[in-house]
């Protein structure tokens, strides 16, 4: 869905991927520290009540998520390290993310459908971290999983929206349901990536185990 924005984003911080190479800035150092700020802003901010000022921070360095890439390209740096490094931070962001609004529904149990947020956003905690394992599994016995009605960058832009826009006066029931059908899409996500690997591996026979 946003892959259109993904490149445009990418030529947006070429410029400024330019400069950090010249000055001595290294792609990881840019992966941990966008991780970290993050982190800070999703614990610190969703569950004590700020979802405007959280969600809206959130955007912004997620935004910047491939500034790392441009700068890896750019300088040079390409490789399986910087890749699995960036994955890795990137399901510690995702868990931050899901987490910090978990924590606003339990700290908040006043709010309207408090219990219902609460196991949705759980639900999209838990099945967030199964959707890219799925893959990633999948590569490693020599299938692949890339189908899915939930990618990454989707799932944080449809909670963050409503998140900001409950934190300006939106019902939070609006916010409950939007969890609610992207904890059901990361599950159909998961068993479509089940099922396609399982037609891979199986569904091939031993002779196209044996060749994947």
């Amino acid at each position: 869905m946003l892959g259109r924005l993904r490149g445009a984003m990418q030529r947006f911080w070429t410029p400024l991927a330019t400069f950090l190479v010249r000055r001595g800035v290294s792609p990881d150092a840019v992966t941990i520290t966008g991780t970290v700020v993050l982190c800070v802003l999703a614990l610190g901010l969703l569950p004590t009540g700020h979802l405007f000022l959280g969600a809206l921070g959130i955007g912004l360095f997620a935004l910047a998520d491939s500034l790392d890439g441009v700068m890896a390209r750019t300088s040079g740096r390409t490789g399986p390290w910087g890749a699995f490094l960036d994955s890795t931070l990137d399901r510690i962001s995702d868990g931050s993310v899901f987490a910090g609004i978990t924590l606003w529904f339990v700290l908040h149990p006043e709010l309207p459908y408090a219990d219902w947020g609460t196991g949705a956003a759980l639900a999209c905690l838990v099945l967030g971290s199964v959707v890219p394992y799925a893959r990633a599994r999948a590569e490693a016995v020599g299938a692949s999983a890339s189908v899915g009605i939930a990618e990454r960058t989707d799932r944080l832009v449809i909670a963050l929206v409503p998140t900001g826009f409950v934190g300006l006066g939106l019902p939070v029931v609006v916010l409950v349901v939007v969890l609610s059908l992207l904890a059901l899409a990361s599950l159909v996500t998961v068993m479509q990536r089940v099922a396609t690997v399982r037609r891979q591996l199986v569904g091939a026979g031993p002779a196209g185990r044996a060749e994947a």
